[in-house]
């Protein structure tokens, strides 16, 4: 039953929009937009008046209508042209049935396989799923889906249902709404959807010689939709009174993405009963009342004819075409059509992704020259072949590896490391670093620009601050009003000190959280100490040499493994404390989220290289005294340095961790795709029709974190790119080819295998800028360490200065020489030496470490050391200081916001105000 405390037609607001209330509905018997022809009758309802192309229709006739649900109260309004002989049925619900003739003749294929109500003309914007059962508390499901359709159709949502017999399963129905026109401009004025007020004077053509000239990577012209670009303005129905806003027709006046942004805005509100706390979709969602809930796709995404003699057959097919088909990888996405299919929020992933991977473009080309250099270098580099030299320092015999089961081995065993790790660690390295520290910051200034240029063409400059609505479960759970200053209105308020209550549990938590994933990394490093032992010790010579190659490959593999465990964990719980702090709007809630995420993400990731890169090989003390953890000795870096280990770790982790990404994106939604098609597919070809709404039922969903998954799968591998390039150059390359198939992999996820995802605005990229940032400048402090104390740069440098330009005699200064008879371990093992053994070593008396100590007890370090630990220290400060200042200056160079851009907002600004002030001047004019 209705209401009787609200007007005749209207129901209760919605949960957030109690405010609202008093906003003016008009005349209950006249359309609003209307109210001056009170003296005649209204016209017809515009899903009446234009048909879905636009064109004039004829006034209908009452003839009978497929099946309807209508509302029954105290006072109904009255009933649509051509509905008024319909009855109601025993539920409350005003289900119709209308004659069989009449359905039979309106069931159509090419009706039910549009996006539209039976009628041809009403548009679908939403879509609800249910199936019904014998379960226990199948009752309580069904009265909820009752109260929560009849408070829908209140707000003035119309619906449709279609049966369950009419399904390939005969097991789900489904619940068709659309969103009239009295309502669409209702939620718009709520909303503060910006529409269009005046054709841009402003917008001109920045064209030069190179955008005239033909690429093979822009879109074809004939596949090009030319859009008129408008100033905008918050949409206002006494404005729309006026004529303030262009509207060519009122079917296409408000987007697919719009409609359908207003019905989930209904949707996320209505209640299901009668406590405050029961509503939304959302929760009717996860009590399994409802099925799913989307929006419809536009059509196929393919077609049986050529797009280039017929054209697309919709946005959808047309989006497959120049975006989504895997032959198209080259091509520039076309982001307006995504933005518009999608949303802004899709389409600003998609336009910083692509903007990303073009700036990789130059990051990879000096890498990869990087590497040729290291390539071409090799042959002639000194230390490497003296290593490789059984005349020279390869024929040192070196101390063993291991405390026990362990042997002599000869310097010349290094001999492959050396060579590979000269490729990641020579002269042209140091100059590599300092250009991806300017490539980070030049990446993330021009970005801005960027930002601040689609902010403004997307009409989300202030989304933030102007559109963005209160999140319903915030409202619903804070009891605390306080008055807005800004609104004059109460609105609810969540007390400091509750606040601080919560954010210090949910801290406390992450805390410990991130303790845990240190104890898991510090596993990690208990398994290489006790692997590469366990290796040394084995009588297999292949095994014992790669020993240590073997515990850095099989480590990498067991830390993606945890890594990928304690992410699905983490996410739970991460879920949980954010809901905890009950955050007041979406974009707050995202970004408390993605934090808690990014900090736990950014330890299991970079965990495990940190180790290799700075402390692994530093404190394992001298052959006298060994620093043992768990009675084992800690790690020791090779020879040639631990760079190579740090690079082969970041090759696992990186390139392991994009191949699990991609296989569970696209191969994983395929085949359940495929399988939830095959037997629909099968119905269909027997004579029963595979509707457009059970084809997109039958397709996954986007996940409920929406694009988070898919920034941080980026973000985490920016921060390869730039905290670890120092390691592994060829980094930005394998980045650039894993981002162009990402695209065309996420571009075909969601035209493809997903269903159409609500049409989410949002003015940036969020938190996911200050992460960036911080990022970027811990990247220069990162990689001047790593050049400083995990590449041998320094050391070389100093003893060209000092010693031989030529670093002959160079591998001989980076080893310090003991006395076996120091060592009780080294001692037993010269006299159980076999005689093969004592053939190639004799007695050894003094054997080579990788360290700078002096010979003799207390094999104290030596002055050297100490030179060259100040370098070290120095190299590191005036690095991170030049590269600071250079990217300060290049801030301060860049403007954030482009002047053309500027000067548009400030133009809309004006005639925003300009058309303020012409309505009110206009509507004094006609006041007697």
């Amino acid at each position: 039953m209705a209401d009787p405390s609200y007007p005749p037609g209207i129901g209760p607001a919605p949960i957030g929009f109690e405010l609202h209330t008093g906003v003016p509905q008009g005349n209950p018997g006249v359309q609003v937009g209307f109210e001056s022809l009170e003296n005649g009758p209204p016209p017809p309802p515009p899903s009446q008046l234009y048909g879905h192309n636009g064109t004039v229709q004829p006034w209908p006739s009452p003839t009978p209508t497929p099946v309807e649900l209508t509302m029954e109260g105290d006072t109904p309004s009255p009933p649509p042209i051509g509905f008024e002989g319909q009855g109601k049925d025993d539920d409350g619900l005003g289900l119709v049935e209308a004659e069989d003739d009449d359905l039979k003749s309106m069931e159509n294929e090419d009706v039910k396989k549009t996006c539209y109500f039976r009628d041809g003309i009403r548009r679908i914007d939403y879509v609800l799923a249910y199936q019904d059962s014998n379960s226990k508390g199948e009752a309580a499901k069904e009265e909820k889906r009752k109260e929560f359709q009849r408070n829908l159709m209140e707000e003035g949502l119309e619906m449709e249902e279609e049966d369950k017999a009419k399904s390939q399963k005969n097991d789900t129905y489904f619940i068709k709404l659309h969103v009239s026109w009295d309502v669409l401009i209702r939620y718009a004025e709520i909303m503060k959807m910006k529409m269009p007020i005046k054709l841009n004077d402003l917008d001109e053509e920045t064209s030069n010689f190179f955008s005239k000239c033909p690429s093979c990577f822009d879109i074809p012209e004939e596949f090009k939709i030319e859009e008129e670009n408008y100033f905008t303005a918050p949409f206002d129905r006494e404005r729309l009174k006026k004529n303030v806003y262009v509207i060519k027709d009122k079917n296409t006046f408000f987007t697919n993405s719009q409609r359908s942004r207003i019905a989930y805005e209904i949707l996320k509100r209505c209640k299901y009963e009668a406590n405050r706390d029961k509503f939304g979709i959302k929760r009717m969602l996860k009590n399994d009342a409802y099925s799913a809930a989307f929006p419809l796709h536009d059509g196929l995404p393919k077609s049986a004819h050529s797009m280039i003699t017929v054209g697309p057959d919709n946005d959808r097919h047309l989006l497959y075409e120049t975006w989504a088909r895997p032959g198209r990888w080259y091509k520039y996405q076309p982001l307006d059509l995504i933005r518009n299919y999608f949303g802004e929020k899709v389409g600003i992933y998609f336009t910083w992704l692509g903007f990303y991977t073009s700036m990789l473009i130059p990051a990879s080309i000096v890498g990869l020259v990087v590497f040729l250099y290291g390539c071409i270098t090799l042959t002639g580099d000194v230390p490497v072949n003296d290593i490789c030299d059984v005349t020279k320092s390869g024929n040192l015999t070196m101390c063993p590896r291991c405390s026990t089961g362990c042997h002599w081995w000869k310097l010349k065993n290094s001999c492959l490391y050396s060579k590979i790790t000269h490729l990641v660690d020579n002269p042209a390295t140091v100059f590599f670093a300092a250009f991806m520290a300017l490539w980070a910051t030049f990446f993330l200034e021009i970005w801005k620009r960027k930002e601040a240029e689609i902010s403004y063409e997307w009409d989300v400059a202030d989304f933030e601050e102007e559109e963005e609505t209160v999140r319903p479960e915030y409202e619903a759970k804070v009891r605390h009003k306080k008055k807005n200053p800004v609104t004059q209105e109460l609105e609810p308020w969540l007390p400091l000190w509750n606040k601080c209550f919560r954010i210090s549990t949910t801290l406390v938590t992450v805390i410990f959280m991130l303790c845990l994933v240190i104890g898991a990394i510090f596993g990690v490093i208990v398994y290489r100490v006790v692997i590469v032992t366990l290796f040394y010790r084995t009588d297999n010579v292949t095994i014992s040499q790669n020993a240590r190659l073997s515990t850095t490959v099989t480590a990498a593999i067991v830390n993606l493994i945890i890594i990928m465990i304690l992410n699905k964990l983490y996410q739970f719980i991460a879920v949980i404390l954010t809901n905890i702090e009950y955050p007041r709007t979406d974009t707050e809630w995202e970004d408390s989220f993605t934090l808690k995420m990014f900090l736990f993400q950014c330890i299991n990731f970079y965990g495990t290289l940190i180790y290799i890169a700075f402390f692994k090989g530093r404190f394992i003390g001298s052959p006298a005294h060994y620093v043992t953890l768990f009675a084992n000795r800690q790690e020791e870096c090779d020879p040639a340095g631990c760079l190579i280990e740090l690079c082969i770790q970041l090759i696992i982790i990186m390139i392991g961790k994009q191949a699990i990404n991609n296989i569970k994106e696209i191969i994983v939604p395929m085949v359940f795709n495929w399988w939830r098609a095959r037997s629909a597919k099968k119905t269909e070809n027997e004579g029963n029709l595979y509707t457009r709404w059970e084809q997109d039922h039958d397709l996954g969903d986007m996940p409920p974190l929406g694009l988070f998954e898919e920034y941080l799968e980026m973000v985490i591998q920016y921060g390869f790119v730039t905290i670890f390039v120092a390691a592994f150059p060829l980094a930005p390359l394998f980045a650039l080819i894993n981002n162009i198939i990402e695209i065309r992999v996420d571009a075909y996820k969601f035209v493809t295998q997903w269903r159409r995802p609500m049409a989410d605005r949002a003015e940036d990229i969020g938190v996911w800028w200050g992460i960036l940032l911080a990022i970027t400048k811990v990247s220069v402090l990162t990689n001047a360490c790593i050049i400083a104390f995990t590449s041998d740069f320094i050391p070389r440098t100093y003893y060209k200065w000092t010693e031989d330009e030529t670093l002959n005699g160079y591998m001989n200064t980076t080893l310090s020489r003991f006395n076996t008879s120091d060592n009780n371990y080294m001692i037993e093992l010269n006299n159980k030496v076999s005689a093969s053994w004592y053939a190639k070593y004799g007695d050894v008396s003094i054997c080579h470490y990788r360290d700078y100590r002096e010979f003799g007890e207390p094999y104290d370090h030596t002055k050297l050391y100490w030179h060259l630990m100040a370098l070290r220290l120095a190299f590191v400060i005036i690095f991170e200081h030049a590269v600071f200042v250079i990217t300060m200056m290049i801030g301060g160079i860049i403007p954030d916001v482009p002047a053309s851009v500027k000067i548009q907002e400030l133009r809309e600004k004006y005639l925003a105000k300009e058309a303020v002030y012409n309505a009110e001047l206009l509507r004094r004019n006609e006041e007697p």
